[in-house]
């Protein structure tokens, strides 16, 4: 007798974040000044098919993200978006998953590369022994230490590198993708893997080969990224 397989559905996240997904993609379009006024709730509403409540629970949530300004008997202005809102709307797509974290996860590891590339180039004696030691320090730190050490392995690739503007973006993107990763999977991925990726880096970067570097440096992202990703959509569906 033939069998009926299960039936399973697709979770969905709340209607409130799908609203505020589409208002952030509307206000981050270009079409949106800073300091123009959003639609009503009234319009958000009859605009997007949903109800009064929805809207206004998104609305509240961008609010505290920055990206708005509510006021009383005025309507809704968008304040505009400096870093420290790109990098809460970066962390707010590592928590709820979605094309935003994709799209982090993508151009952290493109950025890894590029300064893996700029450190072998720019290597001198005392970067080279900096590194060295972060190195040491992920072989032989505890196990509950060894996140903060490669992180910092990667932070004295940016200082070897000499580029803050990068330097700086990349660290703003590892603290908010290892807030992400931490609330959202609860683990890290395995410390063997992770370790015996940066020695390749790490002699790259030492015999002063940039395409080397860059080359294990993508390596070491394609695997960390894959690993994160999955992580994230078997937590969205579990």
């Amino acid at each position: 007798m033939a069998e009926l397989a299960k039936i399973t559905v697709e979770p969905r996240e709340p209607l409130a974040s799908e609203v505020s997904r589409r208002l952030i993609d509307y206000l981050m379009s270009g079409e949106v000044q800073p300091g123009d006024r959003i639609p009503s709730e009234r319009q958000l509403t009859e605009m997007l098919g949903v109800n009064r409540p929805t809207v206004r629970e998104a609305i509240k949530s961008l609010g505290f993200l920055g990206l708005l300004e509510i006021r009383q008997s005025s309507g809704t202005y968008f304040r505009g978006a400096d870093s420290d809102v790109l990098y809460r709307l970066f962390e707010l797509g590592l928590v709820f998953g979605g094309q935003v974290a994709r799209d982090m996860v993508q151009a952290r590891a493109e950025l890894e590369v590029t300064i893996a590339g700029l450190a072998a180039q720019a290597r001198d004696e005392a970067g080279v022994e900096l590194l060295r030691a972060r190195l040491a320090a992920m072989r032989e730190c505890p196990e509950e230490d060894f996140p903060e050490a490669d992180t910092a392995f990667h932070a004295a690739l940016g200082e070897l590198a000499g580029n803050t503007v990068l330097r700086d973006i990349l660290k703003g993107m590892r603290a908010t993708i290892q807030r992400g990763w931490v609330q959202r999977t609860g683990a890290v991925r395995p410390r063997e893997v992770a370790y015996d990726d940066h020695v390749p880096i790490f002699e790259a970067v030492a015999q002063g080969d940039a395409e080397a570097a860059r080359a294990a440096m993508a390596r070491h992202m394609d695997g960390a990224s894959r690993r994160l990703m999955e992580a994230l959509e078997v937590r969205s569906t579990g």
